[in-house]
């Protein structure tokens, strides 16, 4: 353990280089007369060098069209001299599905990185040394720690527990015997499932589409008010759909779901439904989003547009209502209690 405190510094993986003809996360830190200088970022910072020659298939107008400091991304591996600890790389060598799976299993490398270094400063111990009795062991088993962490978050014990570690010990005869212990205290067991569950357990996606819908029939107000249970009744109970007003004609469908297929697809369903009850009285229903993923950041710009028009509408006067209200067939509606709005 360094002075002052445990050593947080350390390699993702078990192996210290890299293989050769594997794609790599790296960090450009400065450019030479003859290449690129790079940190491994999955490999504790080790430096590796690209030459200019493998920064493209083509003819080298701008190196910095191609390379910047300070930029991440992932490049193969093409030499590595353990011995002097040299590490040439390449960026043109690299196909896009090199780049994806790099891109994959970095973002979960890093993640459990991140638990795992958390773990070993609140416990004050190495992170290596955590990595040795836990992470390591974890990789070879599953492949990668990440799907073992998944697993922890509702079966700890099952991945935990059979986890060992050996220590070496001087006998009663002076001589060095090994000891095989848990690898696993419950203080750090403790620690670590509480890192996983936090970091880890899967969070409702906000899936939206946004909609324009009109109709202009007699109590057309109501026969929008029917479109509106029907793309409710289109949910389930793990993914329930929603639609509210934003302002006449356009509305929002919401739902959340863990399945981001099963929300997309619920959704897709849900503007069927109402798209059906609406053209039975000769109403119209025009998609302007489609069904997507949305971002807190997204949710409260919605929710301060939909604030601004409730206090426009407030200033409005009753007689202002009611007219508009008879030129659109519709009003604010509320899917519980739907009406126009005096």
């Amino acid at each position: 353990m360094a002075a002052g405190g445990p050593n947080l510094e350390c390699r993702m993986y078990e192996s210290r280089y890299p293989e050769v003809d594997v794609a790599v996360m790296i960090q450009v830190k400065n450019i030479a007369d003859m290449g690129a200088y790079v940190s491994l970022l999955e490999y504790n910072n080790i430096e590796g060098m690209i030459l200019f020659s493998e920064l493209s298939r083509r003819r080298i107008r701008s190196v910095n069209s191609l390379i910047r400091v300070g930029r991440t991304e992932p490049v193969m591996v093409l030499r590595v001299d353990k011995e002097k600890g040299y590490i040439d790389l390449s960026k043109r060598r690299v196909s896009e599905e090199d780049i994806e799976q790099c891109e994959e299993r970095y973002n979960k490398s890093k993640l459990v990185h991140s638990i795992m270094r958390h773990v070993a400063e609140t416990m004050n111990m190495d992170l290596e040394d955590l990595y040795i009795r836990i992470g390591w062991p974890l990789y070879r088993k599953f492949g990668h720690a990440f799907e073992a962490f998944k697993s922890i978050v509702n079966d700890p014990d099952t991945i935990l527990d059979p986890l060992t570690y050996e220590v070496k010990e001087t006998g009663p005869d002076g001589q060095e015997v090994t000891k095989v212990i848990p690898a696993v205290t419950p203080e750090i067991k403790e620690s670590l499932i509480n890192n996983i569950r936090r970091r880890m357990t899967p969070q409702p996606l906000k899936i939206r589409a946004d909609i324009e819908m009109k109709c202009f029939q007699y109590d057309g107000v109501l026969h929008i008010k029917d479109a509106m249970r029907k793309a409710e009744a289109a949910g389930t109970d793990d993914c329930p759909v929603k639609i509210k007003l934003v302002a006449p004609p356009l509305y929002v469908l919401t739902t959340q779901t863990l399945d981001k297929e099963q929300g997309l697809s619920t959704l897709h369903k849900a503007i069927d439904a109402c798209i059906e009850e609406i053209e039975r009285h000769k109403g119209k229903l025009v998609v302007k989003d489609k069904p997507r993923t949305v971002s807190e950041r997204d949710d409260k710009v919605l929710r301060d547009y939909m604030e601004k028009m409730r206090l426009q509408n407030e200033e409005k006067g009753a007689d202002e209502d009611s007219e508009e209200d008879d030129d659109t067939g519709m009003g604010d509606v509320d899917i519980d209690n739907a009406g126009i709005k005096e």
